[in-house]
């Protein structure tokens, strides 16, 4: 892919060396799946073409590879052959292949199809698959995959502009792909995940994307914050002038309000440094009351830790959470709280999402295990009781905001422009990337 990433690359024409874009739209490259086995199939009768070194092009209907004594395994069906003489070859882990179909039903993958071109190589000791195709043929299934198709057509089509501008704006930062197909980056699933709907959601915003000061922005988002988004400086590095805490509309969201508990033994798997949990102290919090650290107590050691790390550790929906100790034993209807001042503070506090969080600063390694009859004899253990708000790191578009937004009547240009303050809704230029801004200025790169 060429610097710019666009289908068509750049044209220079005679002695001027003029740039000019033909009107075809960027490609993105999807990291789909990694792992040492690789199984793909075409779908019904149409094969599938393999390209590669010392394979020339062959068309097959199945095709295995498996990393294995340094090498690469395949085993191919050719079209046309008896499927129980499978066509052998071994290549070096240096080889790239690339699998292509004119089957408008797309490559299967495992479970799901695909469209455009795969690419197969390997990364860090695992055979990557790659999905490249056009910005356009992407975003149906992404805006089918992070909301439901039935929801509003407004915030259909305020997904794919996120999307789309998230998307454009990760070209070219990982090397070997621009986005992965999880909530790593956005989720996307393949053609299943492509509706009608969502196809019009993207064909009516052709090209849309959200820009600030010239640039592409960051344009993140989450399912529901809890009633609030988040600044993105109380969660991450940098504080950028788009990304700001705005009241959120998802009152509606089935997690708007949850809760959760843990058990003595589950504290003790989730902080075996500590031997478990006793106390939790806050050590800095959100404007909005989201943690952002805090120290954990145990019997046998003090962790302090990011917000971030505590729900990855307890697997929390959300980072804005209340704690309750409860007696051993309670659990139906509303529970009357036990929490020793010693042991915790009930108040609402939360957890975001810090990539750089600072991790552990006190360490102490866990008791040996008790013996069986000192367990069987151990008094009952409070039970601690999380209930939170929202899902998701709260920056961003709240997706339930949005449907929320898009029932009271706004178009999606509002609900955008609610949820990334001062940005501007423009087709996409190349110089908005910042990454080609040293290039000359250019024409939009594609029109619907």
């Amino acid at each position: 892919m060429s610097s710019l990433g666009l289908s068509s690359g750049l044209l220079l024409l005679g002695g001027t060396h003029q740039a000019v874009v033909a009107a075809r739209e960027p490609d993105i490259r999807v990291l789909l799946q990694e792992s040492e086995q690789i199984s793909l199939r075409a779908d019904a009768d149409r094969p599938f073409r393999l390209t590669g070194p010392d394979l020339g092009r062959i068309d097959l209907t199945r095709l295995q590879i498996e990393l294995s004594s340094g090498g690469l395994s395949l085993v191919m069906e050719e079209a046309g052959a008896p499927a129980d003489r499978p066509m052998r070859r071994r290549l070096p882990t240096s080889a790239q292949l690339r699998l292509e179909t004119d089957d408008p039903r797309g490559l299967w993958l495992g479970k799901r199809r695909y469209g455009g071109s795969l690419r197969l190589l390997v990364h860090k000791g695992r055979i990557a698959v790659v999905n490249h195709l056009g910005i356009e043929d992407y975003l149906p299934s992404v805006v089918g995959s992070e909301m439901p198709q039935e929801w509003p057509m407004a915030a259909l089509q305020a997904q794919a502009v996120a999307a789309r501008t998230y998307a454009l704006r990760q070209r070219g930062r990982a090397g070997l792909f621009d986005v992965q197909a999880t909530v790593a980056s956005q989720v996307y699933r393949g053609l299943e995940s492509q509706t009608p709907r969502t196809l019009e959601a993207v064909q009516s915003t052709r090209s849309l994307v959200l820009v600030h000061a010239g640039q592409l922005i960051n344009a993140v988002f989450h399912s529901s914050s809890g009633g609030a988004t988040e600044a993105s400086g109380e969660v991450w590095r940098s504080q950028l002038p788009y990304l700001v805490s705005v009241p959120d509309h998802d009152q509606q969201s089935p997690v708007h309000r949850w809760e959760t508990r843990f058990d003595a033994d589950q504290l003790r798997r989730a902080f075996r440094e500590t031997g478990g949990v006793e106390r939790l102290e806050v050590l800095e919090s959100s404007t909005t009351g989201r943690v952002r650290a805090l120290r954990v107590r145990g019997p046998v050691g003090v962790l302090r830790i990011s917000g971030s790390e505590l729900r990855q550790r307890l697997g929390l929906k959300s980072t804005m959470v209340e704690f309750n100790w409860l007696a051993a034993g309670e659990g139906e209807g509303e529970p009357s709280p036990s929490t020793p001042p010693s042991q915790l503070s009930s108040r609402w506090v939360g957890f975001l999402v810090d990539p750089d969080g600072d991790g552990i600063s006190e360490q102490l390694s866990p008791p040996p295990p008790l013996p069986q009859q000192l367990r069987l004899r151990r008094r009952p253990q409070p039970v601690l009781e999380v209930r939170g708000r929202g899902y998701g790191h709260g920056v961003g578009m709240s997706q339930w905001g949005a449907r929320a937004l898009a029932e009271q009547g706004a178009e999606f240009r509002q609900i955008l422009q609610h949820y990334y303050q001062g940005v501007e809704i423009r087709p996409f230029r190349p110089s908005y990337d910042p990454a080609v801004a040293r290039l000359p200025q250019l024409e939009p790169a594609w029109r619907g």
